[in-house]
């Protein structure tokens, strides 16, 4: 059988069912690590509940991930996840899901891997969202989320480093409103959890922004400045409605 008839018999095997997301529609991938419990705590010593190298090791995957092709608008990481807004006219790969989810996936988990010198997977997932106050929201729920996560790490961490087990700890915090655990980490580990720097409690963006960088021209020997793009990592992220405007003052811009 010669390979072009091959090639027609089998390739309808593979793209059967392609799905593409319509134009028009906000898409916002989220990464999530595979096994990062493991990876942080036995393949590498990470302070618990959060360690400023991991931290930074998360957002050189994410800058990585706005440098490799995609035209990411905004890139927000939280614990093991990432979250990407993409810009609405994206156009990678004809926005087909099985080729952006494989090959974000793919980029993420081998910029870890390099960055901690050890294997880490992501899986991914894109979210269509037809609105850009749902994509709003989206990052609103990713930070309540961090926030909820931050709260209950603090409190897990500080009762096992008291002395309490893992079953232990995790009834003691069983049933607990917020303003209790806020209560128990001040009574038993005299920790303010407002005091707690923000990029725990909040997460980290990162965004585009412009810089004028100087040049000279080879010829003429004159001096111009020249507008570029870098991507800048904010670690005092604003919270609740602030944070809304913040995500969408960064959608309306023009962005790369």
């Amino acid at each position: 059988m010669k390979f072009s008839e091959l090639d027609a018999k089998l390739r309808v095997f593979e793209t059967a069912h392609d799905v593409c997301v319509l134009p028009g529609l906000q898409m916002v991938a989220r990464l999530d690590g595979r096994n990062f419990t493991r990876l942080t705590k036995e393949t590498h010593s990470f302070d618990a509940p959060y360690d400023p190298q991991f931290r930074d090791a998360m957002v050189a995957t994410v800058q990585h991930l706005m440098n490799c092709g995609f035209r990411v608008i905004y890139g927000y990481t939280q614990s093991d996840e990432i979250s990407l807004l993409l810009h609405p006219e994206e156009q990678t790969f004809a926005r087909k899901l099985r080729k952006l989810n494989s090959v974000l996936a793919a980029e993420a988990s081998a910029k870890l891997s390099l960055t901690l010198g050890s294997i880490a997977a992501f899986d991914c997932r894109i979210s269509q969202l037809p609105t850009v106050d749902l994509a709003i929201d989206y990052f609103r729920w990713r930070q309540e989320d961090a926030h909820r996560n931050a709260l209950n790490a603090h409190c897990y961490w500080m009762l096992r480093k008291q002395g309490d087990s893992s079953g232990t700890a995790t009834t003691t915090l069983e049933g607990l409103s917020v303003g209790d655990k806020n209560e128990l980490l001040f009574q038993r580990g005299q920790i303010n959890f407002n005091d707690l720097p923000t990029w725990q409690k909040r997460g980290v963006g990162c965004y585009w922004q412009s810089y004028q960088k100087a040049g000279t021209n080879p010829l003429s020997g004159a001096v111009s400045l020249a507008t570029r793009m870098q991507v800048r990592v904010e670690l005092n992220l604003p919270m609740k409605e602030d944070y809304s405007k913040f995500v969408q003052n960064l959608m309306a811009k023009d962005n790369p």
